[in-house]
């Protein structure tokens, strides 16, 4: 019994040390940030600290079935993966010479890093994140906007890291987790693009931010590409005629492109001189310039 006492002592010890190098335990205890990313049940400190998953046909209407994972950060990413991989998402079979490959819908990486996003940068005083996956696209949810300083057209730029949950970040930072160096959505349009599928498509909604995956696969370079880039050109010019004031993501989800294909047209459109951009990024707006 003393042996096992001092034991206990000792890996007490140890882990007090170790989640004090972290900045995760005080002389006031553990922080918040500790029960989220070690917690046993960080549910009972915050309700909606779980991701949910459902798996829907065309629309929000068509709900077949639905999970839940909870438990600590790191418990929750492994989790989530799992449920994408053995029950939510279909492994398509194609062969490399003799060689039978499989692999999910969607790339792992991509799924891996919106997830990572989602949870160290999500407000966990607001709802669950929430995971939506359709018949021919997937959606992640996670309450919090940006910061004030980030627009969603800057994620695709290169810009610099402002954690929502400093010291959250700075574990996962240390476990290898994340980079630390803002480039989550460049990592998440790589990964999309060596798949062959479209660019993913951020949305600010509901008080929080939304990632979407579109499984159609991008088109070839030829006539039939090009004649679709004029068709979203001039969609594009006829909806800033409308409206002036639209800003890309809201383009994107009219014209059904993602938000880096939406930036590529409207850059060569003011390469042709058809159209003006009037005004900063915020506050600015869109002149379409008349022959």
């Amino acid at each position: 019994m003393i042996l096992a006492s001092s034991v206990q002592n000792f890996t007490d010890k140890v882990l007090k040390s170790i989640l004090k190098k972290l900045r995760v335990y005080t002389d006031d205890g553990l922080t918040r940030a500790a029960l989220i990313l070690f917690g046993k049940d960080p549910g009972a400190y915050y309700p909606n600290a779980y991701v949910k998953i459902g798996r829907f046909g065309d629309n929000d209407v068509d709900l077949r079935f639905q999970e839940v994972c909870e438990g600590s950060l790191i418990r929750i990413l492994y989790d989530v993966m799992e449920q994408l991989e053995k029950k939510f998402l279909t492994k398509p079979v194609r062969f490399e010479g003799i060689h039978r490959i499989e692999e999910l819908e969607y790339p792992v990486a991509a799924l891996r890093e919106m997830l990572l996003n989602a949870l160290v940068h999500r407000n966990y005083l607001g709802s669950m994140i929430q995971m939506k996956v359709y018949d021919g696209r997937l959606t992640l949810w996670n309450a919090g906007t940006l910061p004030a300083e980030l627009t969603i057209e800057q994620l695709f730029q290169t810009h610099e890291s402002i954690p929502r949950n400093p010291l959250i970040a700075e574990v996962c930072y240390k476990a290898g987790y994340i980079d630390s160096w803002g480039r989550g959505v460049e990592k998440i349009s790589s990964a999309c693009k060596e798949a062959g599928l479209p660019g993913p498509r951020f949305m600010e909604r509901s008080g929080g931010m939304l990632v979407e995956l579109n499984r159609t696969p991008v088109k070839s370079s030829g006539k039939g590409s090009v004649e679709s880039s004029v068709k979203s050109s001039v969609k594009i010019v006829q909806l800033l005629k409308i409206n002036p004031e639209m800003t890309i993501p809201e383009l994107a989800e009219k014209v059904k492109l993602s938000t880096r294909a939406v930036e590529k047209n409207l850059k060569t459109l003011q390469e042709k001189n058809q159209l003006r951009r009037v005004g900063s990024k915020k506050a600015g707006h869109w002149e379409v310039i008349d022959d």
